[in-house]
């Protein structure tokens, strides 16, 4: 996909974003990611914090909360209004991970939330997070698992063989894949294995110290009766890197 549709999508997409995932509606950022990404920032306690890709800026106003002045960077319009609007203490600014307007080594913490599978550029955009962070600073990298969410992959229930099992796709084919993940929303998402993200992090000074693959909380379960029966395949990955 071009990207300038990809830089678009969030604008259409902006208001099912905010109504299916913000403001508790979501188990997995209620019961998981906020937690995660709290217990990160507490033990991390970054002055400043990059918000990359900050939607309506949930994340954003959790790190203020937490002591931290913070701004939250959205390439959509539609997102960065709402999040103002929604105030809470972040400054917002329109713009691309692949070229943050920010001075070099000015941030402590930088967070990416469920954003890198939308990035084209994945190699500027991290080198760009290189940039910013300070010495000593923290990355925190949330994906959909790159392994286990392979297109192609998901829960076979195999009547023929009588078993049932998690089946994974081309894990090593780098590619974009559009997919309906509501009735009417196209959503564009690259998969990549996930060495193509450490070691270009590694290439740009931030090694990994810390990795979580959560099981999908109960709340998500107890909403997707399908996936009851694959609770021990994670959704979420979670990776700490730090700027060496």
């Amino acid at each position: 996909m071009p990207a300038r549709e990809m830089s678009t999508v969030w604008e259409d997409v902006a208001e099912w974003w905010q109504e299916k995932f913000t403001d508790g509606a979501d188990p997995e950022y209620v019961e998981q990611i906020l937690p995660l990404v709290a217990e990160e920032l507490a033990a991390c306690r970054p002055k400043v914090v990059l918000d990359v890709g900050t939607g309506e800026g949930q994340i954003a106003r959790l790190a203020n909360e937490l002591g931290a002045t913070v701004i939250g960077l959205d390439p959509a319009a539609a997102q960065l209004a709402e999040a103002a609007a929604r105030g809470g203490g972040p400054a917002y600014v329109g713009g691309a991970a692949s070229l943050l307007p920010l001075r070099s080594a000015s941030v402590d913490a930088a967070v990416a939330c469920l954003v890198f599978e939308h990035i084209e550029d994945v190699d500027t955009a991290i080198a760009e997070i290189g940039r910013v962070l300070r010495p000593g600073g923290w990355f925190l990298f949330l994906l959909n698992h790159p392994l286990l969410q392979t297109p192609g992959s998901g829960w076979i229930d195999d009547h023929i063989l009588e078993e049932q099992y998690w089946r994974i796709g081309a894990y090593l084919v780098e590619d974009t894949t559009e997919e309906e993940v509501d009735p009417g929303v196209f959503i564009p998402f690259v998969h990549r294995p996930l060495s193509r993200y450490v070691n270009a992090m590694a290439a740009h000074g931030m090694l990994v110290s810390r990795m979580e693959e959560p099981p999908p909380p109960p709340g998500f379960l107890a909403r997707a009766e399908e996936y009851r029966e694959a609770a021990s395949i994670p959704r979420l990955l979670y990776l700490r890197a730090v700027k060496t």
